[in-house]
């Protein structure tokens, strides 16, 4: 992700008592999202900047962005101030976004920007859920805001 802000590893010790990694289990679904995300190809999806611009300062890249969009309605987080907020104080949102806070305005404006590509990620994950298992029921709703 050259280019980009960057995280810090998730290897590395901060001032927990042990390292991020050693906070979510093996089978949390934040690693489900984790890994989803990471085997998209945003471009082909439609994500808006998935390659980094030449000049400015340097954005926040779409992946983690989204990571952070399916975290928020994987547990009914609807507002963009508090999913600020959960990414200061949460530890699952810590470890799925390198420690790294953007600020509610760029959650929104992703939000705004990426509807489309948005709707069409969270249906893949739907699907990704139904075929290892995890969704039993016969209906699912997404919020397409």
């Amino acid at each position: 992700m050259s280019g980009f802000i960057e995280g810090i590893q998730r290897s590395q010790t901060v001032l927990f008592p042990e390292r991020l990694e050693d906070w979510n289990g093996e089978d949390d679904l934040v690693r489900v999202v984790d890994l989803f995300v990471d085997e998209l190809d945003l471009a082909d999806v439609g994500f808006v900047r998935s390659t980094s611009a030449r000049t400015g300062r340097p954005g926040y890249h779409p992946a983690i962005l989204l990571k952070l969009f399916i975290y928020d309605y994987l547990n009914r987080i609807p507002s963009s101030r508090r999913l600020e907020r959960e990414a200061g104080c949460n530890v699952e949102v810590m470890w799925l976004i390198g420690r790294l806070m953007p600020d509610h305005k760029t959650i929104a404006e992703f939000r705004r920007t990426n509807g489309r590509a948005i709707r069409r990620t969270c249906a893949q994950f739907v699907e990704l859920c139904r075929r290892i298992g995890v969704l039993k029921g016969e209906t699912v709703a997404i919020d397409g805001s």
